[in-house]
């Protein structure tokens, strides 16, 4: 299956995606259904890809955005199974359908070569980690935001959604560290050296410190820190995490950089 063929997919894809989070935001059963038959189709795609490419489809920035979108819905479909948010699921469809337009209206070319340094068994799993970090965060943002909405309407703070955004956090940033242990040792073996600096490797490590922050403040013995100003860092995070993931590229000092793609 070629990269051509998202040009059928994709389209099934978003409309599925969107009419699921339009039924999601009604209440109705059968936005799980449509979401689901989106991912899946999404699912099919990316194994078509990578069976076609002979590689895993993770190389140039349209193939991670494939993995966004796919990890977004799955992500989105999971935490709805055990938090019941229908807010969140449809937040996470939209924004898989985003990423799946951009692929849409701005398509790349894509080489079934990897250079030597990608031919590695920690390929996989780093970009993993980092694509399911980034759709879990992306969720605790957005929770960040209702519960400052609660807050200023209600005057009151929801537990529950506390907790949630709380454990979301705690998944994101697990899945965040074991891609930056992952890419470290994966950097040893191409390169000689665990850590150099790199511009990615530097705001991975900032983003990453972002969320912690947000952990200490609300897990430790720290009371007099603002709830306002706590429920701001993880929107802060994901601006972070998106410098990381594409802003990163932009800056002159990624000229050299290994993880311009």
């Amino acid at each position: 299956m070629s990269w051509s063929w998202h040009d059928y997919l994709g389209p099934i894809s978003v409309i599925l995606w969107l009419l699921g989070a339009y039924l999601a935001l009604k209440n109705r059963k059968s936005a799980l259904y449509l979401i689901a038959s989106g991912t899946l189709v999404s699912l099919i795609f990316i194994i078509g890809l990578w069976l076609r490419l002979e590689r895993p489809p993770m190389r140039t920035m349209g193939e991670t955005r494939l993995w966004y979108s796919f990890f977004l819905s799955t992500a989105g479909l999971m935490a709805f199974r055990h938090w019941k948010y229908s807010w969140l699921l449809a937040f996470t469809s939209v924004l898989a359908c985003i990423f799946a337009l951009i692929n849409l209206l701005k398509p790349e070319i894509h080489s079934r070569s990897l250079m030597p340094a990608l031919q590695s068994i920690y390929f996989v799993p780093h970009v993993t980690m980092y694509m399911l970090s980034y759709a879990v965060l992306a969720a605790s943002a957005v929770g960040s935001f209702i519960q400052l909405r609660n807050i200023k309407v209600k005057g009151k703070a929801d537990k529950a959604l506390y907790d949630f955004i709380d454990n979301v956090v705690c998944v994101g940033l697990g899945f965040l560290m074991l891609g930056l242990i992952t890419g470290a040792v994966w950097a040893k073996e191409a390169w000689g050296h665990y850590w150099s600096w790199d511009p990615k490797e530097t705001w991975a490590l900032i983003t990453l410190a972002a969320f912690l922050i947000y952990l200490h403040l609300r897990l430790s013995s720290v009371r007099d820190v603002s709830p306002t100003l706590v429920l701001l860092v993880p929107p802060i995070g994901l601006i972070l995490l998106m410098v990381t993931w594409i802003g990163v590229s932009y800056l002159p000092s990624a000229a050299g950089s290994v993880h311009v793609y």
